[in-house]
């Protein structure tokens, strides 16, 4: 009897072996394999400037102590692949051998890494030397003098967000977004980023409650930035006369229109090498502000190492946003106070 009864222990053990999944290994290739034109196809970035990215946030993507898991190289390729590429995470894994699970887990954690290197790369100037060397930049475009940076918003297509609070995510357009607001110079590097605000947010609310604004209020900066019709006319903030009465109001007008113009190519760029950013965010909402600041952080590491051969083109063109009404605080003083200032430049500066 008890012969039978181990025997069918036997069996049943042999059963669950039998039926129990068996652990797939897949092959891990060697990205860095590729030629240098391939590897930049897939990965968006040269070989250089990706083992820069690697060694950046090598720390916070290293192996367990037992020397398991995906190494950095991989984690930070898959990201970008993901990122880059419009494709979803389990096509991502399976030309780097990883499930779907392990590669959202890795978009998450390089997002993550990269963000914390933020401050490095997203950075207003800090000396009057460097203002200075952007307003240079600036001149050349069009010579529109004492301008450090151009401003202007751009919508994040996101999941369709649930809660009480859903509908505040629809932008003007009719889909769920984010507006982030970016200040760009005139390399087209990202120098601020806000990437916390729904996308039914003005423009110039954002730019009201943002910390920039702050720094530009106590005097930080000499400098100026350039905004379009959206944002409210302020000493450091020119924005377009809307209706010019004279040639002098209309040459600012040109020339404050074509150097503005480097905040679209920014979007244009940043975009185009990161396409979730042009077509949607894939990933959860608590993911989403992250990456975004990641993906600035790539976009800027591109500019300073050049990296920067990605073709501007089927970029949503942005629409300026109707100027919010001015609250109480917004006295007539202030508005002539400002446009006063404005008129002043022009004479100085666009009166041939």
């Amino acid at each position: 009897m008890q012969a039978l009864q181990a025997l069918e222990s036997i069996a049943v053990v042999e059963n669950d072996v039998i039926n129990r999944r068996r652990k797939v290994y897949r092959s891990r290739g060697n990205p860095f394999s590729l030629d240098d034109e391939e590897f930049r196809k897939r990965y968006r970035f040269s070989k250089k400037t990706a083992t820069f990215i690697i060694n950046l946030v090598r720390e916070d993507l290293k192996l367990s102590a037992k020397g398991c898991g995906t190494s950095p190289e991989l984690q930070v390729l898959t990201a970008i692949r993901c990122w880059g590429r419009r494709e979803v995470q389990e096509d991502a894994g399976d030309l780097h051998g990883l499930s779907q699970a392990t590669t959202s887990r890795i978009c998450n954690r390089v997002a993550r890494a990269l963000a914390r290197h933020s401050s490095e790369f997203i950075k207003m100037p800090t000396s009057l030397a460097e203002e200075q060397k952007l307003m240079m930049e600036f001149r050349q475009i069009r010579n529109f003098p004492s301008i450090i940076g151009c401003i202007d918003c751009t919508h994040i297509k996101i999941k369709k967000h649930g809660g009480d609070l859903a509908q505040y995510y629809i932008n003007r357009k009719g889909y769920y977004s984010l507006n982030v607001q970016v200040t760009c110079d005139a390399s087209l590097r990202i120098r601020d980023i806000v990437a916390r605000w729904r996308g039914s947010t003005h423009d110039a609310r954002i730019f009201n409650e943002s910390v920039l604004r702050e720094r530009f209020e106590a005097g930080e900066f000499r400098g100026r930035l350039l905004g379009d019709s959206g944002y409210r006319l302020e000493p450091y903030l020119f924005t377009p006369i809307l209706n010019p009465h004279n040639h002098a109001e209309q040459n600012y007008n040109e020339a404050h229109i074509a150097t503005r113009n480097v905040v679209e190519r920014c979007f244009g760029v940043w975009k185009q090498r990161f396409q979730c950013l042009l077509h949607g965010m894939p990933m959860k909402f608590g993911n989403v502000k992250t990456t975004i600041v990641a993906l600035a952080v790539l976009h800027n590491i591109a500019i300073v190492y050049k990296d920067t051969n990605v073709v501007e083109d089927n970029c949503e063109p942005s629409t300026e946003e109707l100027p919010e009404q001015p609250s109480n605080m917004d006295s007539n003083h202030r508005r002539g106070r400002n446009a006063a200032i404005l008129q002043a430049f022009i004479a100085r500066h666009f009166d041939e």
